[in-house]
């Protein structure tokens, strides 16, 4: 899921209790590796918090190399690899860092 924090970053919050290592995978780093890893929180939650200018992204979660789909997220889109999620960013966010 994705929500802001207080500071207006996006942070991304993922549940995989037998997860070893999660990433957000997405447009916004070029659906690339390493990706945006995220910390494991314990009790099976993953997070990460970044800024994002706003927008509209698209994206998936890696966990131990098997593609997720956010469905809690702003939306999904079919695409030829299966479902992105989608992520909407509004102007009040905080903007990504230069």
């Amino acid at each position: 899921m994705t929500s802001y924090t207080n500071s207006g970053s996006i942070e991304f919050k993922f549940f995989r209790p037998q997860a070893r290592s999660v990433r957000v995978m997405g447009d916004f780093n070029g659906w690339a590796h390493p990706g945006l890893p995220l910390e494991h929180l314990g009790d099976g939650w993953w997070a990460a918090s970044v800024c994002f200018n706003p927008g509209s992204y698209r994206f998936r979660y890696l966990a131990d190399g098997i593609w997720y789909t956010d469905f809690a997220s702003n939306g999904i889109e079919l695409t030829k690899y299966g479902y992105n999620s989608l992520l909407v960013v509004s102007s009040g966010a905080v903007p990504a860092a230069a």
